[in-house]
């Protein structure tokens, strides 16, 4: 795939998957937690106890910032601290069992809605194909490169053949 071409495709990745979360928030259920709250609970329910540091870098915010959400989180009985194993020094913070049920609540929903839209809208192949990007989607939001302006970024992806050669 040409520069271009994967210009084009980022661009309409981006516009679908911006428009798609935009409307994933508006069927999210009246809860009393906030997305910040929300996405905090879903990276300990993916990834484990996590440190407030690993929890801010992965939220992308100042780790000042989170500690009324975790404090708000602890208080709800959402997530807990326990000692660090490795470093006593350190606290980990994980996920309870009422906050995997939080989490899952949140969840049911939008899946709901959003199955409905699959089964409404898209063929098979087409709500197969959605299930495939899906993974792919995962593993580009995990993607740690923080290069903001990459001019030869796209050369990493360039072929030893150019195009049409």
């Amino acid at each position: 795939m040409g520069d271009e071409d994967l210009l084009r495709a980022a661009t309409a990745v981006r516009q679908g998957t911006t428009r798609l979360a935009r409307r994933l928030r508006i069927e999210r259920p009246e809860t009393s937690q906030t997305a910040l709250e929300l996405g905090i609970l879903a990276h300990l329910h993916r990834r484990g106890p996590m440190t407030p540091g690993a929890l801010a870098a992965a939220e992308r915010v100042q780790p000042q910032s989170l500690t009324r959400t975790l404090a708000s989180l602890e208080r709800q009985h959402l997530a807990v601290r326990q000692p660090d194993d490795q470093d006593h020094r350190r606290s980990l913070l994980a996920i309870t069992d009422a906050g995997r049920q939080a989490l899952a609540t949140d969840m049911r929903q939008r899946d709901a809605w959003l199955a409905g839209a699959m089964a409404r809208q898209l063929t098979r192949a087409e709500q197969e194909l959605l299930r495939i990007a899906g993974g792919l989607l995962d593993r580009l939001a995990d993607d740690d490169a923080r290069e903001l302006h990459d001019p030869g970024g796209l050369s990493a992806h360039r072929t030893e053949n150019p195009p049409g050669s």
